[in-house]
């Protein structure tokens, strides 16, 4: 019989929920964001996410944004901070100096309250939320009343979400969600970067400016993206913080990491809403990248471009969107 658990424990001294199923098992920091901060098989030694090692913990916690699957609402970059929606404007701080945008909204850093967690006879499963009202500090810029909610179950296949956004404001929302998800490549002991390739639905790279902002015309892929896309590619050809649109094959929008050493195969698989992936390696790293997928163009917002294609979207009073993802294991 399969070891099924969930219960409050702690992880470096925070607060967690701990989360085992049979080989697997995850750690959800509510306090911090929501992060899910480790997935893990147990039984091979394989750490599949990024997590903040003790040395580095307080800069894990000043900026909670570069280790597991940080929840990105809006996700990348804002001109400015500013935009307009329906005729309202909106202005988000700039937090990032080099480039005078906003980056990554206002809930990757914000505590989530546990609604639940618990065990059935095939998972284990926590669920937070978030209750974004005016008692949060952010309601100033974005002055809309809504709820995030988002469920991690473990079974025998892997690792699953759901997350769900409902408005319970009397006015239209823009809606914008992107998961920051940093994956360790290699992620299996004793395997280093040559022992790996990569596949990922990418379709066309966004052409970005010198602030890293869309201008709304594409650049032809490059030798290693188009391997990549072909399915026998490298994360680490060249330092990259690239946007693309996303290009579903057969039927499935992912990110594949093969570890040829280790005979395993990871699949990081997200809903069809997710329209958009960026791409980044933090400088060519050779240790971990981001597959980070987004429901929008970055800059959304201002793009000129239709709704269709940005996948910026409006929930009306009451309406709730959600979407799936996955990350499952198999041996090759």
């Amino acid at each position: 019989m399969s070891e099924n658990v969930a219960r409050e424990g702690t992880y470096q001294g925070e607060s967690a929920i701990l989360l085992k199923y049979g080989r697997y098992s995850a750690v959800m920091l509510p306090r911090i964001g929501g992060n899910l901060i480790a997935f893990r098989d147990d039984e091979q030694g394989f750490q599949f996410l990024r997590e903040p090692e003790e040395s580095e913990w307080q800069d894990f916690v000043d900026r909670p944004m570069v280790h597991g699957i940080p929840v990105l609402v809006p996700p990348n970059r804002i001109d400015r901070g500013a935009f307009t929606f329906n005729g309202r404007s909106y202005q988000f701080p700039i937090n990032e100096e080099s480039t005078g945008n906003h980056l990554h909204g206002f809930v990757y850093n914000y505590p989530w309250q546990v609604e639940s967690y618990g065990t059935d006879a095939d998972s284990s499963y926590v669920t937070v939320t978030l209750r974004f009202d005016h008692n949060h500090p952010s309601y100033v810029h974005f002055p809309h009343t809504f709820t995030l909610t988002n469920t991690y179950t473990l079974s025998a296949d892997g690792l699953s979400e759901r997350f769900t956004a409902v408005n319970d404001g009397p006015d239209e929302m823009p809606f914008m969600l992107g998961f920051h998800t940093a994956v360790n490549a290699p992620f299996a002991p004793g395997s280093t970067a040559d022992d790996i390739t990569v596949s990922l639905t990418i379709g066309e790279r966004w052409e970005l400016d010198e602030r890293m902002l869309p201008t709304g015309r594409f650049q032809p892929l490059s030798p290693g993206e188009q391997q990549l896309k072909a399915g026998d590619g490298t994360p680490y050809f060249a330092p990259l913080d690239n946007h693309y649109t996303a290009e579903p094959q057969n039927g499935r929008n992912a990110m594949v990491l093969t570890d040829k050493k280790a005979g395993v195969r990871l699949t990081y698989e997200v809903g069809s809403s997710y329209g958009h992936w960026m791409v980044w390696n933090n400088g060519n790293s050779r240790r971990y990248f981001c597959p980070e997928p987004q429901t929008i163009l970055v800059n959304a917002p201002n793009s000129a471009l239709p709704a269709q294609q940005t996948g910026l979207i409006g929930l009306k009073p009451g309406e709730s969107w959600s979407e799936t993802t996955s990350m499952y294991v198999e041996s090759i």
